[in-house]
């Protein structure tokens, strides 16, 4: 079975903002709430960079682990989803997730924020694929329909990717190899601020 992921490919992300847009729209997810935003590191300055960031789907996803009521789970193609009726909207997840995926829907005091919302890889939620409950509570289940997220869809430099693992793994390789960057593609020279040799 496919493990799906999602690859944001920083050399080719224009911040466009059609992801963020496309997700609000397809989900009517509410005012506030961005299950995918874009990230720019050092913007106006040389080498800028602008990562599209959503849930990344961990494989021992770190929010699944500190939620009390155990409300996360993973499907058979490795995408984490929630349960909104077993949420207690106690935040564990918001603070373990290091991409900052599960949002509160409301700004309020705490226990009256809501229950948690988080990208669900356009997989809907564990009501009925295509019911009228998953749509209201989780957004339209693409999945099913044989479809990838519409983040992915609409990009439109192709920098964000979804799907199967493997194949989007082969994908960015050949993009690296093209380019040239050998071991420098994952940014080492930015992070360590030292040049490779290879």
């Amino acid at each position: 079975m496919a493990r799906m992921k999602f690859l944001c490919d920083a050399d080719r992300c224009i911040e466009c903002n059609a992801c963020v847009t496309a997700c609000k729209n397809e989900h009517e997810v509410p005012w506030g709430i961005n299950r995918r935003r874009v990230v720019t590191i050092n913007d106006g300055k040389p080498g800028e960079r602008s990562v599209s960031m959503a849930c990344m789907h961990c494989t021992d996803a770190p929010c699944a682990s500190v939620c009390p009521v155990n409300c996360f789970y993973t499907t058979a193609d490795a995408v984490v989803l929630h349960s909104k009726d077993l949420c207690i909207g106690c935040g564990y997840c918001f603070y373990a997730c290091p991409f900052g995926a599960p949002q509160y829907p409301k700004t309020a005091n705490f226990g009256s924020r809501g229950k948690m919302d988080k990208c669900t890889y356009c997989a809907g939620g564990p009501e009925v694929d295509g019911s009228q409950a998953e749509l209201d509570k989780y957004g339209r289940n693409r999945l099913a329909e044989g479809k990838l997220p519409l983040c992915a869809e609409m990009c439109s430099t192709k920098a964000l990717l979804a799907g199967d693992g493997d194949i989007i793994a082969q994908i960015y390789s050949q993009r690296v190899a093209k380019r040239g960057y050998g071991s420098g593609a994952w940014g080492w020279k930015v992070a360590y601020k030292e040049t490779i040799s290879l």
